[in-house]
Order: structure tokens, then C-alpha cells, then sequence
């Protein structure tokens, strides 16, 4: 009798003991966006990762913790993840001469005039976002304007795609750009017998190889101030599509040292030095980098008429638009990474360009396969190509604020039958079951909420228009969520590790002042994010 009340107790006793965690979340409207999208109210994080998930009482009764945190009813999503974005290169735009929106020429120079003014010490003026698009007559400028405001000092300004960009005359001369020069996949603007300052795709690399090179301090700089914009938006994990190795290198470095803290995933650019220093090495990775990617381009932006099309332009007699290197460089690289652990990611905007790298990809992948090749944008595709992602299950990795920047003169590019086909989300979605989403900044805004505004309404932030642009391949309000996340982590194989706010994953998570899922869609872009944590501990609060 002794034996069992003295069992009895200990019983009792070891059921009252609580395991200790370092952070518990409570009163949450959790969205896990596991499998079955469920929803919780509590939370359990030990050592940076997440250890249960479930209603208050239960987490309370089974765990304790010297922090807790209230969220008094408010939405928690996991951390946003971008699944295509140039991280460095916004990091950089915000050192520059901020173009965007810019209504004319003649306001480009203002601002660059302002800018120069605010940076004297600067050697090279350096600005991005400009869009001919936007300006009066829609045309590419000259730099005559350029030549006059900045005779002495190298002028280089990207257009908002990176894949066109302006120069002076200085910057010409210090690069020995001429009239005649030519090249694979890009083309030296020539007007009247003279050069209009214009690059466009490949051929700015004649001027920007002599910008001068950053320091590691200039990198500290640029990268934390980035970073800090990121998490104030609920980004935790950034696709970076198309880095040097010196560069991801350099971002491990500083990760290591504790002095950059955002979570990457690196695609290396298509350069010989990058392939002869990670093919035979195999991927890289790390708590917070993980390199696994190779960046192509197949071709160039619409905007600037360099997407590779199958028919002719509807704006542009007889012009098609070129691939920015020959097919046979595609293919030899796509035999060799097919060997390798290495994701085949690249750019293809054209239906032309698409068509040709989907069916390399089909060529070594041959049927269903879990090597997650991508192609970044998937932007414009011939209605007989569809089929050739789920064929081999290709990925199309998709931004959904181009849909709603480009929708105000694509058609013109495209004509009334071909735009039909383009920016079709849904369309892509049906192909695997699955579609990751990201935004491409710089090109487009950072802002996790404008891609969802986009995927969902098919509206940008001027509510336009009315009625929405192509409904029919707008996205659910899940399927955007899943996109921003989970979908983004499988796109970068990290899906066992982030993405949803599961047991054993990383506690990457954000708490939101509005519901996604309920929120009015006029109220979407006023969401504001009240906190970010990583890995369990808090990276930005508003308050």
C-alpha cells in the first residue's frame, strides 16, 4: 500500500513539472500554414526553434518560460520569404540616386543633380529606376540632357528593370565606348550616326565593370541598412538571384561575425569564375546561408523590348527581341548541373525565351524529377508551352507586382491574344500545385504586402483597375500565403527548416496589425507589422 501512494506522488509530481522554453507565444491567431493550414493561439520556442504548437491552456500546462509574449488577437504568420529579389543590389540602390516614379526626363536630372549635391565626394553618380514608360512620349531618352548637367563626372543610371541602362559621355570615354561596338545578347543605342548614352542588357557591362569596386565598411553599411527595411516589412528569408562568390562569400563573413543577421539564399551568377569555384565543391551552407543556386538569363526585360518573343513586337516592326547567349551555352550548362546537386534558375521573360529553356530543362530532367529547376518570372508563355513546367516539374517562379506595373502598356508590347498568356498565375500554379512568390526588388518594392495585393486583387496601389487586371489568374488569399512562404522555402529547398510554423522548425514568425485573410482588400496595403523575430528572437517592433 506504502509503494503505491509513494508511486501515486511521484506521478503527480513529474505531471506537474513543466519543460522550460525560452519564449512563449500566446492569445495568437496562428497561422501554421502547414498541410492543412490550420490555425493555433500558442506557441512554445526553445533554442531558436519551435517546440509545440497548440491552444493556450495546453502550451501553459506543459511548458514555462521566464518570457512570454501577449499578442492580444493578433494575426501570426510565418516570416515572409522572398522567393526572388536582388538583396545586395537594393542594398546599393539606397547609397545611389533614387529614380523611381520619376515623370520625365528632365526630373531624372533634378534628382540626380540633387543628388550630387548631397554626395560632392562621389566619383561616379550612380542612380536606378527610371522608365521611359513613364515619361511623355514613352521613348528611350538621349543623353545630350546628361552631357550638359555632368560634363566631368561619369554618370551611370539603371533603368528600374537593371536592363537598360543611360550614360554620359564621360562615362563613355572612360569606358572607350564607340559607335560600332557589338555583342552576344545586347545592343549599343545608336541614333543619327551618334551613341544616345543608351545600354541595353549585356552591353551595360562595357561601362559598369569600371564603376569602382566597395569596400567591406561600404558593404556593412549598405547591407545592414537594407536589412533593417526588410524585417520592418516581415521578410526573414531573401532569395538573392545572381550573386558573385566573392560577394556571398563576404555576406558569410558577416553573418558569422554577427554583423548581418537576415537569412539567405544565394543563386551565384553565370560567371566561369563562380562555376570553376563551386561546381566541384558542391552546395554551401550555413545557419543563415545556404548557396545551392546558378543564376542564367535567357533574355531581357519587356519594358526595354529585350524579352526574347516568338512573334514580332506589336510595337516595334520586325523586332523580336534576342536571347542574351546562344542556346548552346544553355544546354552544356544544363548537362552539367543536371549531374550536380545545383538548381538551374533563369530568367525568362519572352515566350520565346521561356520555350527555349523549358525545353532544355525537359531535355536532362526528363519526366518528374526533385531537382526544383527554376524559371524566374515565367512572365510570358505561349499557350502550347504550359504543360512543359508540370512535365518535369519545373518551377515558375513568379512576381506578381510585375503583373500590376506592367499592365498599363504590356498590351502594346504584346497585342490583344499574346497578353492573355502572360502573368498567369494560375495558370502556372496548376502546373506542380505549388508556386513561389516574390517581388524582384529593386525593380519592384519590397513590400510583402503589395505582392500579396497584387496575387489576390490583381490591383496595384492605386487601386487600379477597378474591376482588376486578368482576374482570372488571380490567386486565393491561401495560395498567396503558401506562396510568400512555405512555397518560397520548397523553391529554395528549405521547406524541412522555415516556411511554416511547425514543431522543430525555426521560429521565423511575424505578428500583424490586420488579418491577411480577413483584412478588406482596401485596408491590405495599410497592414503594418507590429514585430518580426528570427529564430525566436525579436529583429524589429514598431513600437
Amino acid at each position: 500500500m506504502r509503494l503505491l501512494i509513494t508511486s501515486f506522488f511521484i506521478l503527480l509530481f513529474t505531471s506537474c513539472i513543466k519543460t522550460k522554453v525560452d519564449l512563449i507565444v500566446h492569445n495568437a491567431i496562428i497561422y501554421t500554414v502547414d498541410s492543412s493550414y490550420t490555425t493555433a493561439s500558442a506557441m512554445a520556442i526553445k533554442d531558436g526553434k519551435i517546440v509545440a504548437v497548440g491552444d493556450n491552456n495546453t502550451i501553459f500546462t506543459k511548458y514555462q518560460s521566464a518570457e512570454t509574449l501577449n499578442a492580444q488577437g493578433k494575426a501570426i504568420y510565418p516570416g515572409f520569404i522572398d522567393a526572388h529579389a536582388h538583396f545586395v543590389g537594393y542594398s546599393q540602390s539606397l547609397f545611389t540616386a533614387n529614380l523611381y516614379d520619376s515623370k520625365s526626363f528632365d526630373e531624372v536630372i533634378e534628382r540626380l543633380k540633387k543628388f550630387e549635391q548631397e554626395h560632392p565626394d562621389e566619383k561616379w553618380i550612380l542612380g536606378r529606376g527610371w522608365d521611359q514608360n513613364k515619361f511623355p512620349d514613352k521613348k528611350f531618352p538621349t543623353n545630350e540632357k546628361l552631357n550638359a548637367a555632368f560634363p566631368n563626372k561619369p554618370v551611370f543610371i539603371a533603368r528600374i528593370d537593371g536592363h537598360a541602362a543611360i550614360c554620359n559621355q564621360k562615362a563613355f570615354d572612360i569606358a572607350n565606348v564607340k559607335i560600332g561596338a557589338t555583342l552576344v545578347g545586347g545592343e549599343v543605342e545608336t541614333k543619327n550616326g551618334k551613341l544616345t548614352g543608351v545600354l541595353i542588357d549585356n552591353a551595360t557591362e562595357l561601362v559598369s565593370k569600371f564603376i569602382p569596386a566597395l569596400t567591406k565598411n561600404d558593404y556593412i553599411k549598405q547591407l545592414t541598412a537594407a536589412e533593417k527595411n526588410c524585417f520592418a516589412v516581415g521578410l526573414t528569408t531573401i532569395t538573392d538571384c545572381g550573386l558573385n562568390y566573392r560577394i556571398a562569400e563576404a555576406i558569410d563573413t558577416l553573418q558569422q561575425e554577427g554583423k548581418l543577421n537576415m537569412r539567405l539564399y544565394v543563386m551565384l551568377s553565370d560567371t566561369k569564375e563562380n562555376e570553376d569555384r563551386y561546381l566541384k565543391r558542391g552546395p554551401y551552407k550555413t545557419d543563415k546561408l545556404f548557396i545551392k543556386g546558378f543564376k542564367f538569363y535567357a533574355d531581357g526585360a519587356l519594358g526595354s523590348r529585350g524579352a526574347c518573343l516568338l512573334q514580332p513586337y506589336t510595337d516595334k516592326k520586325d523586332w523580336y527581341g534576342f536571347l542574351l547567349s546562344q542556346q548552346s551555352h544553355f544546354d552544356s550548362l544544363a548537362k552539367i548541373l543536371s549531374t550536380t546537386d545545383f538548381q538551374m534558375c533563369t530568367h525568362a521573360i519572352g515566350d520565346s525565351g521561356n520555350r527555349v529553356i523549358l525545353n532544355i530543362y525537359n531535355k536532362y530532367l526528363n519526366g518528374k524529377n526533385d531537382k526544383r529547376w527554376r524559371i524566374e518570372h515565367a512572365q510570358i508563355i505561349d499557350k502550347n508551352d504550359f504543360d512543359l513546367f508540370g512535365k518535369s516539374n519545373i518551377i515558375p517562379s513568379v512576381q506578381p507586382t510585375h503583373a500590376t506595373s506592367d499592365m498599363y502598356w504590356a498590351e502594346e508590347r504584346l497585342g490583344k491574344e499574346r497578353i492573355k498568356n502572360a502573368y498567369a498565375y494560375k495558370q502556372l500554379l496548376q502546373q506542380n500545385g505549388w508556386l513561389p512568390l516574390g517581388t524582384d526588388f529593386p525593380v519592384e518594392d519590397i513590400s510583402p504586402f503589395k505582392t500579396f495585393l497584387a496575387a489576390v486583387i490583381r490591383k496595384d496601389a492605386k487601386g487600379f483597375p477597378a474591376n482588376g487586371f486578368q482576374t482570372e489568374n488571380a490567386l486565393t488569399r491561401k495560395e498567396a500565403i503558401y506562396g510568400m512562404t512555405i512555397w518560397a522555402a520548397k523553391a529554395d529547398f528549405l521547406d524541412k527548416e522555415i516556411g511554416s510554423i511547425e514543431v522543430g522548425k525555426k521560429a521565423d514568425f511575424i505578428i500583424l496589425d490586420n488579418d491577411l485573410m480577413k483584412v478588406d482588400e482596401t485596408k491590405i496595403l495599410d497592414t503594418k507589422v507590429i514585430a518580426t523575430y528570427l529564430g525566436g528572437k525579436k529583429v524589429y517592433s514598431n513600437k
